[in-house]
């Protein structure tokens, strides 16, 4: 689900209760839209790749949480309504965050443009190939604005891999080359460019 550009501050509370599953970063509790703060799940329409094959990897991002959630009752905290009146929440079933575990087990990424809280679990998920991470994808915000794999440019189709030819600093004459290249390689940092994760790769080269 596209999550807006303005943030409305909300009394920090509490839903409890049976959810049921929109998507593979949205909830519904008790009547409650909730958006699972800090990830971003394919869209439901969306297919990744794997294998050289297409999969629906947004509906089995869906699949995939409301098999972990079942019919037992999760606890949301919420902290944050966006401008469609969404709430905006960490959602937890017994001691399990259930944003960082779509996150570790490749359903979803981390959604740095509003938080970092999940990033070493994407680098997990990354680094094992789990979900989404086995093959190529487009992230999700991309794909929302249109972006889809058959529109990639040969040169780019390696850097959605985690197989992908593997660089360091030392392969770029420029911060900037350097920055572009850790930018378009997202989501995660696959090349290990910016050791500090602060955002800036190759800092050294500045």
């Amino acid at each position: 689900m596209l999550s807006a550009l303005l943030w409305h501050p909300a009394q920090a509370a509490e839903i409890a209760g049976v959810a049921t599953v929109i998507d593979g970063d949205t909830l519904e509790v008790r009547g409650e839209r909730i958006r699972l703060h800090g990830i971003d799940a394919p869209e439901n329409a969306q297919s990744c790749e794997a294998g050289g094959k297409a999969w629906r990897c947004g509906q089995q991002a869906s699949l995939a949480l409301a098999d972990r959630i079942g019919r037992l009752p999760v606890r949301c905290e919420t902290f944050q309504r966006d401008r469609y009146g969404r709430v905006i929440a960490i959602c937890r079933q017994g001691e399990t965050n259930l944003n960082r575990w779509m996150v570790r087990n490749g359903w979803a990424l981390a959604y740095r443009r509003y938080s970092t809280d999940y990033v070493a679990a994407e680098n997990e998920a990354r680094q094992t190939e789990l979900g989404i991470w086995q093959g190529r994808f487009v992230p999700p915000w991309d794909w929302r604005r249109g972006k889809r794999l058959a529109e990639k440019s040969p040169e780019n189709l390696d850097v959605m891999l985690p197989s992908g030819p593997d660089r360091d600093c030392s392969d770029f004459q420029t911060w900037a080359e350097a920055q572009k290249f850790f930018e378009a390689t997202g989501p995660g940092d696959p090349h290990r460019l910016d050791r500090d994760g602060d955002g800036v790769a190759c800092e050294g080269l500045r």
